[in-house]
């Protein structure tokens, strides 16, 4: 297999259930408990501006209504992306890419960039992320892991950017995924953990490939996870895990 430098536990969504996701304020959580690693959302603005958030629309995670790509960033900027989650993180907003990489970079943290395309975006999606990655990971020591379940915005991604590593993800994993892990000329496969057969991991390690399994938030099935092969997991549960596994956060 390739060269693996992520830790083995990542932050989902930046600060996992302790801050609003894919924010500035969840990345800084997650950093404060010590993950070197976060997962994130990426997606393009109406002006094709980079941002963070997982969702098609606005609604549940911000005061916004109506689909992120309908806007232009100035706009989105207005928004309240805090409130829904506690009043602590009242008046919080979304973050756009660069910030939250700027973020990471100063801290010589790791980053899974999640494409996550407005849907019939993909392909402008992954080629825009990409190149932006690319530019702002520039000469650091390590690459940030670009990742989608949307095949097309993967394969411009690798397109745009062929030397950024590549996680496919699906759910469930099957026999078809084989194919495009090859055309992908992915490093890992990103599946979800309920569904995962533990005889696919020692399959996928076999032909080289990482796996990578979300989202994990109970530590019996953390341990049961890591004693089965996996590579690396995405928890909310940020705290209890940073406890139980302190050395899995760090750095490889």
């Amino acid at each position: 297999m390739k060269n693996w430098p992520y830790p083995r536990l990542f932050a989902h969504r930046g600060g996992g259930s302790l801050a609003p996701e894919n924010t500035l304020a969840a990345v800084k959580l997650g950093q404060s408990l010590g993950y070197r690693a976060h997962e994130f959302d990426v997606k393009l603005t109406k002006d094709s501006v980079a941002m963070l958030l997982h969702d098609a629309t606005l609604e549940r995670t911000t005061t916004g209504r109506g689909r992120a790509a309908d806007f232009t960033w100035k706009e989105l900027a207005e928004l309240d992306a805090g409130a829904w989650h506690s009043p602590r993180f009242q008046g919080e907003r979304l973050a756009t890419f660069e910030a939250v990489a700027r973020q990471l970079i100063a801290k010589g943290d790791m980053a899974n960039v999640e494409i996550k395309p407005t849907p019939g975006t993909g392909r402008e999606t992954g080629l825009a992320v990409a190149r932006e990655a690319a530019r702002l990971w520039a000469g650091a020591e390590v690459a940030p892991l670009l990742s989608s379940f949307d095949f097309e915005a993967l394969m411009a991604a690798k397109e745009a950017a062929p030397d950024l590593p590549r996680g496919w993800l699906v759910d469930p994993f099957t026999e078809a995924d084989w194919g495009r892990l090859e055309q992908l000329q992915a490093v890992s496969l990103h599946t979800n953990h309920k569904k995962v057969d533990v005889k696919d991991i020692a399959r996928l390690h076999q032909r080289g490939y990482r796996v990578m399994l979300y989202t994990v938030n109970d530590v019996a099935i953390a341990e049961r996870l890591f004693a089965a092969g996996a590579d690396g997991l995405f928890t909310d549960n940020l705290e209890i895990f940073a406890q139980h596994f302190p050395q899995m956060i760090a750095a490889a």
